[in-house]
């Protein structure tokens, strides 16, 4: 299934006002890889999901999903591809009702008035969220809100599911039954957050990022129980090895 995997060859991206945000990343996601990104802030997580999304083409190097390769005459191909769940979900649930904004990508896809309805049904009871259908998203909670945002990316049935500070926000109970829901996907997904123990708990996989390079990639476990590299790119233990640790 080789349009599931992810290739970055010696990716570099520049803002307009000159900053270097990514200087050379190069890394591969396999089919069904649950991978983490983490690091400090401002090292260049967000941009670089950006460019892995379509929303930004690199400066220089090479991004391909499958076997497309991102460009501005492709970007919109790999939109299809790639769901992102934004760290804010008030940039995602913008209709008046929750069925609205999950129906909102298969309309623009123009699928029928009953493969929309049929897409919206799969997605929300996906993220066990079938009752909020006709609500308003502005009164639900930051879960519910953030479980809708994912129904509705899960509603445009892309390959690679990509998310940015994903537990943001959340109360305990929220991000565990977050942490069980991204578990159950057998999706190719990237997540990158601040949450080590997120990490550890849904991706086998870790790439740290500083200054805008890899500076680790490995199996998870042995990435965030590396202390003096955590300590080398200003993170901490996850607070379950602090704990046992202690």
């Amino acid at each position: 299934m080789s349009h599931h995997i992810v290739d970055l060859t010696d990716v570099r991206f520049n803002y307009p006002d000159g900053t270097e945000a990514l200087k050379g990343i190069s890394f591969r996601t396999l089919h069904g890889e649950s991978v983490g990104i983490a690091g400090a802030n401002g090292m260049g997580k967000t941009t670089l999901l950006l460019n892995l999304s379509g929303q930004l083409i690199p400066t220089k190097g090479e991004i391909s999903v499958g076997e497309v390769t991102l460009s501005k005459q492709t970007k919109q191909e790999i939109r299809k591809k790639v769901g992102v769940v934004f760290q804010r979900t008030d940039d995602q649930l913008f209709m008046p009702t929750v069925y609205e904004d999950v129906a909102f990508g298969p309309i623009n896809l123009g699928l029928s008035e009953e493969k929309v309805k049929e897409r919206v049904r799969t997605a929300l009871e996906m993220v066990n969220c079938l009752h909020l259908i006709n609500r308003p998203p502005h009164r639900l909670s930051e879960g519910q809100k953030r479980s809708v945002a994912i129904a509705t990316v899960m509603a445009m049935d892309p390959d690679i599911l990509i998310m940015d500070e994903p537990a943001s926000n959340l109360d305990p109970k929220s991000r565990r039954q977050l942490i069980n829901l991204l578990r159950g996907f057998k999706h190719t997904k990237i997540i990158a957050s601040h949450d080590l123990d997120l990490i550890l708990n849904v991706c086998e996989r870790c790439i740290i990022i500083k200054d805008g390079q890899v500076a680790a990639d490995g199996p998870a476990e042995e990435i965030l129980s590396n202390e003096n590299l955590l300590e080398d790119n200003s993170l901490e233990l996850p607070l379950s090895r602090q704990y046992t640790r202690t």
